[in-house]
């Protein structure tokens, strides 16, 4: 009787219980590493808060820049044709 119940133990065990146990932390592991729609929203109001926030710094820049003509942003535009990485690892040493 144990010469055959251990192989039919381990025949089980090998092509059912284990592909099993695959593929359901398969699924748990996709189903975890989508977003949900309160990550999405959250997402979009942060983003919304950063465009305000960028919005308000160039206003307060303007300003400052208006009331002083020799002050100079410290911010880095991005988008510039002679943007260099190396003055914002310059600037990110200033701080």
């Amino acid at each position: 009787m144990e010469d055959v119940l251990v192989p039919v133990m381990v025949v089980g065990m090998l092509f059912v219980a284990l592909p099993w146990l695959v593929l359901h932390y398969v699924t748990r592991w996709k189903t975890a590493a989508t977003l949900t729609n309160d990550d999405e929203r959250m997402l979009g109001d942060m983003h919304e808060l950063a465009r305000r926030l960028e919005d308000r710094l160039d206003t307060v820049e303007r300003l400052v820049a208006q009331e002083n003509p020799e002050w100079q942003p410290r911010r880095i535009e991005l988008d510039t044709p002679n943007f260099d990485p190396e003055n914002v690892r310059k600037l990110e040493r200033n701080r």
